[in-house]
C-alpha cells in the first residue's frame, strides 16, 4: 500500500465513509461477537447472558453501517468523478483498487450484521 497522502477530497470522504461504515457494523455486531469472543477466553456463559446493554441500540448502528455502505457505494459509482489528472482518483488502478477494497469490506460487513441469525448453528 502506498503511503502517499490523499489528495482529494472524493478520496477522502470515501475512505471516511468506509471508516465509519465499519466503525457502525463493530458497534452493530458486539452484542453478537462479544459474547462468542469471551466464551473462547473461558468466561462462563452465565455471566455472559447478562451482556446485553447494547442490544437496543443494534437497529441504530445498523441503519449507520448501511447508510455509510451507500454513501460509499454513491461515491464510488453512482457521482461522476472530477479530478485533475495527475490526482489519484484520475488513476484507473486507483479507482480499481478502491473498489475491490470497498466490496471486500461490504461482505465483512454484512457477515457481521447478519451474524445473529447464522451464529446460532455456530453454537450447536
Amino acid at each position: 500500500m502506498s503511503s502517499r497522502p490523499v489528495k482529494n477530497e472524493r478520496d477522502r470522504s470515501v475512505l471516511a465513509s468506509s471508516i465509519a461504515a465499519g466503525l457502525a457494523a463493530i458497534g452493530a455486531s458486539l452484542c453478537c461477537i462479544g459474547p462468542l469472543v469471551l466464551l473462547t477466553l473461558g468466561v462462563g456463559g452465565t455471566w455472559i447472558s447478562n451482556l446485553t446493554a447494547l442490544e437496543p441500540y443494534r437497529p441504530i448502528f445498523i441503519g449507520i453501517t448501511l447508510l455509510f455502505l451507500f454513501l460509499a457505494f454513491r461515491k464510488l459509482y453512482l457521482i461522476p468523478r472530477q479530478c485533475a489528472p495527475d490526482d489519484a482518483c484520475a488513476i484507473t488502478p486507483a479507482l480499481r483498487n478502491q473498489r475491490i477494497i470497498f466490496w471486500l469490506v461490504s461482505v465483512v460487513l454484512i457477515a457481521l450484521l447478519t451474524f445473529p441469525w447464522y451464529g446460532l448453528y455456530f453454537l450447536e
